[in-house]
């Protein structure tokens, strides 16, 4: 008799959000042509470039604001267009910009149920169900690491650190299965940028897939598992975290050869 031999399945490695030779173009500027990246459960994919490198062009590509000229964007496997962001939120995609698009005088809980605010009662008598409100935000934040003893106070009075964790915890709590956050830690301090990363973390721990766009490698060093560097719009570099170090990622994002041959020209003669 002869015994089969059991076999592991492989594991499902199907990106979340995958981008294939993808282009954009506004009449004659060509904004982005021929970037590649993968986003996995899990995993953190960084975007690095200097301003009018195409990294903005890339988010909204990625949010459903624009559709690309060229090459593929595929969700799960499949390959789509998004026609808006309000497509891309239902299929799991949170974006979340640079100013966050918070109300500054509105209370935390308001503003993490902007737009999306349940409701109780019936008829003339339905109203929104504000304590339901402040109880959960308090606790989806408490569950990200983010310990807000007052939910009622007005959002501007956080910090830029704080504001950008209410929006991340947000995000996890509505569903998002792919996080792309616009350079979360441009405005912040080291300290505060030191607390956004760690919650940049805690939302790739709980299975999330992060886009995070930026142009501090060090930054991008201490939380990316895959590396994409832009320049001009089109794609220069692509690498996982075991293929580069930081100080090479710092090279090539600083301008790498074209660095070495103005430290040439400067030189003292």
């Amino acid at each position: 008799m002869t015994g089969t031999i059991p076999t592991t399945a492989a594991p499902d490695r199907t990106a979340l959000v995958e981008l294939s030779d993808v282009g954009k173009h506004y009449g004659t500027v060509r904004a982005l042509e021929g970037v590649s990246l993968e986003v996995h459960p899990g995993e953190i994919t960084c975007v690095l470039g200097d301003n009018g490198a195409g990294k903005s062009t890339l988010i909204k590509i990625i949010a459903g604001l624009h559709r690309h000229d060229a090459g593929a964007l595929r969700l799960d496997g499949v390959e789509t267009t998004l026609s808006s962001p309000r497509e891309a939120l239902d299929r799991g995609i949170a974006t979340v910009h640079q100013d966050l698009a918070v109300v500054p005088l509105m209370p935390v809980w308001r503003n993490f149920f902007l737009g999306s605010e349940p409701r109780k009662g019936v008829g003339p008598f339905r109203r929104m169900d504000v304590d339901f409100m402040r109880r959960t935000t308090h606790a989806e934040l408490l569950r990200m690491g983010i310990d807000l003893r007052n939910v009622d106070q007005p959002i501007g009075t956080l910090s830029g650190g704080e504001r950008q964790c209410v929006a991340i915890a947000r995000a996890v709590y509505f569903g998002a299965k792919v996080l792309v956050l616009d350079e979360p830690t441009a405005a912040l301090g080291v300290k505060q940028s030191g607390v956004v990363l760690k919650y940049v973390a805690a939302a790739r721990d709980q299975g999330l897939g992060v886009v995070l766009i930026t142009h501090n490698p060090h930054h991008a060093y201490l939380v990316g598992d895959r590396f994409v560097l832009l320049k001009r719009g089109t794609m220069v570099g692509s690498h996982t975290r075991e293929e580069i170090t930081l100080e090479e990622l710092t090279r090539q994002m600083a301008g790498g050869n074209e660095l070495d041959d103005l430290r040439h020209e400067l030189r003292r003669t």
